[in-house]
């Protein structure tokens, strides 16, 4: 009986035990850059100028020389100071 019980403790040393590790650790995301669009003073919401072609909500990206829409692709040029 001896002999029988020793193969089954070298299968036992055979099998892997797999670790469980749990959930990852939460990661908080970056702040959606929409709200650099809006600044309050007050009582009064101010907003950044927006497309005059979509409308309200979306907002034109501000460029050296130029204002533009990603959406519709309107653009605007802005005055060259004079040197």
């Amino acid at each position: 009986m001896a002999q029988e019980e020793k193969p089954t403790e070298e299968k036992k040393e055979v099998k892997k035990k797999i670790e469980k590790t749990g959930k990852k650790p939460h990661k908080n995301k970056p702040a959606s850059k929409k709200y650099k669009h809006y600044k309050v003073e007050g009582d009064e919401v101010k907003r950044d100028k927006y497309c005059p072609r979509c409308g309200p909500g979306t907002f034109l990206a501000k460029h050296k020389a130029r204002v533009y829409c990603g959406k519709c692709h309107y653009t605007e040029f802005m005055k060259e100071e004079a040197k």
